[in-house]
């Protein structure tokens, strides 16, 4: 309970005042975990999904260049919940292959709307008006006896027309209804909290967008007395980043309790050209603190 209250005042605190550009907590057609890893053995993500409908869902694995990486698909009856552990369904060599998973509901490819129930049917998206399965996420750490939350974006997906639920390509996912719409215009305010030590107070920001958002990124560093200073924020791959904030170029000392701001646009994913794209982006910062006792979560807001 002390680490649950800890947890719920620390999140209160950082985020009082700002409103979320985010949507969760809905059924819909579909939802997006978008930050998932297993080490082998005692770390791993878990996945719980509830059906409201007989349903068959259909999961995708992307790696964080927005590679199909493995996929498979799952039978609900109405009013159903299926735990879902990264680590009994990855399969072979994907220890320490960080991810996102990508889950649908699965309708008949000649209307797109009627809900396909078994595994064997037609493996085409459902369409958006089907409010059907929901899904709650944490990567858990038995070794260190923690739990972080992590958050699940909600649908309505929108997926390329006609793209089968079990051949989703790195450019088939264009919008996340429940993240922000990264449009050049949007902004995001990413929480960090550090002490500029190893082993003391440390952030890692987790970005993940449906485009391509790899690059050197100029943004305002605030610390808590409202001071920014530019720097540069730097994604490496197309889809999915885990930024260590201590590591940025530039950063004051001073600069250890605060957000950076960025406002995001995208390149059509696989592209590799300047042409940019309107499409979704989301995050959040896990802190660790001595402080927290455990691993807290922090939503970063944004503006839509």
């Amino acid at each position: 309970m002390k680490k649950l209250a800890i947890a719920a005042a620390a999140a209160a605190a950082m985020t009082a005042g700002v409103a979320h550009a985010y949507t969760m907590g809905t059924f819909q057609n579909g939802f997006v975990v978008p930050n998932v890893i297993h080490n082998g053995s005692t770390q791993s993500t878990a996945v719980g999904i509830i059906a409201n409908r007989e349903v068959a869902v259909h999961w995708t694995f992307f790696d964080q260049n927005s590679e199909h990486v493995t996929d498979k698909c799952m039978e609900f009856t109405a009013n159903d919940y299926n735990p879902f552990v990264w680590l009994n369904q990855s399969g072979a060599g994907l220890a320490n292959k960080r991810g996102y998973l990508v889950f649908v509901a699965m309708a008949d490819a000649s209307n797109g709307t009627t809900l396909t129930t078994k595994c064997t049917g037609p493996k085409y998206v459902a369409s958006t008006t089907v409010q059907v399965i929901s899904g709650h996420a944490f990567e858990y750490d038995l070794a260190a006896k923690d739990v972080a939350y992590i958050p699940v974006i909600d649908g309505p997906l929108t997926i390329t027309s006609g793209v089968l639920a079990n051949q989703l390509g790195p450019r088939d996912l264009t919008a996340v209804g429940g993240a922000m719409t990264a449009n050049g215009t949007n902004s995001l305010y990413m929480r960090y909290y550090i002490d500029g030590a190893a082993g003391g107070d440390d952030t890692r920001i987790v970005v993940w967008s449906t485009g391509d958002h790899k690059g050197s990124k100029t943004v305002d560093m605030y610390d808590d007395k409202q001071d920014p200073k530019s720097v540069n924020f730097v994604l490496s791959n197309t889809e999915l980043d885990f930024v260590d904030p201590e590591t940025i170029v530039g950063r004051p000392d001073t600069h250890k309790d605060g957000f950076i701001v960025w406002t995001p646009r995208l390149r059509g994913e696989g592209t590799n050209s300047t042409t940019t794209t309107t499409g979704s982006v989301f995050s959040y910062s896990v802190i660790s603190a001595p402080a927290f006792g455990a691993v807290q979560t922090i939503l970063n807001p944004g503006t839509n």
